[in-house]
């Protein structure tokens, strides 16, 4: 097993972390991730700042303001320290589940995610997205010894000159 810093860090996963920023804040929250800047992710955060005042004698006055912050990310360049607050939820509990809400399920191009190719009268209907229009070599004609649609009328076969293959024929020179 590495013994890197990522490795170490990696066992504190959903544990309650309180993290001392360089200013002096520090946040406490639900440590998700990091990086390899040491940048973290902490949900449920809440900011907690000393603020010292000055009483009317010179009497210094300490008090701790909170804020909740919610979902935050914290530049691993601003952090002092971290120390663990709490332990993960209980297993049962836990709310970091792999996937979300449904089936992920692969449906290939022009499938449908509940069925496969559509057949209709003994043929094969082309896939879907590939439009009604039959194309040569794709869709219902393919293999059943139906002919290919007509070439566009006004051609022949001939590219109009210069749109050929190669470049077109040069005059020679003086």
């Amino acid at each position: 097993m590495p013994s890197g810093k990522g490795s170490k860090l990696l066992r504190y996963v959903e544990h309650r972390l309180r993290v001392t920023l360089h200013d002096g804040r520090s946040i406490v929250g639900t440590f998700l991730a990091f990086d390899k800047h040491l940048n973290l992710v902490l949900s449920e955060a809440e900011e907690f700042r000393t603020l010292k005042s000055k009483g009317g004698s010179s009497v210094l006055e300490e008090r701790t303001e909170k804020r909740s912050l919610g979902l935050v990310l914290l530049r691993g360049e601003n952090v002092v320290s971290m120390a663990v607050e709490g332990p993960p939820p209980p297993s049962g509990a836990g709310k970091l589940t792999p996937g979300g809400p449904g089936v992920a399920r692969g449906a290939g191009r022009g499938m449908h995610a509940a069925a496969g190719p559509s057949v209709s009268n003994n043929r094969a209907m082309p896939p879907v997205g590939l439009g009604a229009a039959p194309v040569h070599g794709v869709g219902a004609g393919v293999g059943l010894g139906i002919p290919p649609p007509p070439p566009p009328p006004g051609g022949g076969g001939m590219p109009p000159p210069g749109m050929g293959r190669g470049m077109p024929p040069q005059p020679p020179p003086f």
